[in-house]
């Protein structure tokens, strides 16, 4: 596991190679080198420094929900009705498990989660509200808000 207390500060460099792969996470080593005024070997064994230093978390692929049929995205603000740690804990393990929440964020507010939720259509959203969110660990409410345009949706 990197050892995250050791970074050390980001430099022009550094931010470079973050901004290029934040964009193409695919781009080869010698065309990242030329794009941040590097060779080869220094800009490998920053964007090593950068992994193990915990900057760069892995790769994946970025999947189009289109193609797969999962166009419907909504919000659900949750409330619990229990807010210690046990119940916390509960709700977090439990929300890892639907594949269909592709993200969750406590939040200190009104409510206590708020979960992005991507499926088919709002039948399949409704399906998904009432047997599966509902039934997490102790969810007492929720409020849906239905996304009509993604206008910017990226990672960083």
């Amino acid at each position: 596991m990197p050892d995250e207390a050791k970074s050390e500060p980001l430099d022009r460099i550094d931010t470079k190679i973050l901004r290029e792969l934040s964009t193409d996470g695919r781009i080869a080593i010698t065309d990242l080198a030329k794009k941040v005024g590097l060779s080869k070997s220094p800009c490998q064994v920053r964007m090593k420094r950068l992994q193990d230093q915990g900057y760069i978390q892995g790769f994946r692929a970025v999947l189009n929900p289109s193609k797969l049929g999962l166009d419907h995205v909504a919000f659900a603000e949750v409330r619990l009705t229990d807010t210690t740690e046990k119940a916390l804990t509960a709700f977090n393990r439990a929300v890892m498990d639907v594949p269909e929440i592709e993200q969750c964020h406590m939040i200190a507010g009104s409510f206590d989660y708020l979960l992005k939720i991507r499926s088919s259509d709002i039948q399949a959203y409704r399906q998904i509200l009432g047997e599966v969110i509902s039934a997490l660990p102790y969810v007492g409410s929720t409020s849906t808000h239905v996304s009509m345009q993604a206008v910017k949706d990226s990672a960083f």
